[in-house]
């Protein structure tokens, strides 16, 4: 089943920022990414394969704490 993420990431000033995002959400097996802005991003996740503390981490390892929007 696929699941939709929004989140707040910190520590993004421009597009050079946005590309190093994505690029780190784009390497995430079983994530899709929808959208990514200075400050925020939208995916879509296969619960089955990852969680959403995976995605986070994944930007935490990259220098962009995030968190999990409601």
């Amino acid at each position: 089943m696929e699941n939709t993420l929004n989140l707040a990431i910190e520590g993004m000033h421009c597009g050079a920022c946005v590309r190093r995002v994505t690029s780190a959400l784009q390497s995430v097996e079983g994530v899709t990414v929808n959208s990514v802005e200075v400050g925020s991003a939208k995916v879509a996740f296969d619960a089955a394969e990852i969680t959403a503390q995976d995605i986070t981490a994944a930007l935490d390892r990259n220098g962009f704490p995030a968190r999990v929007q409601q």
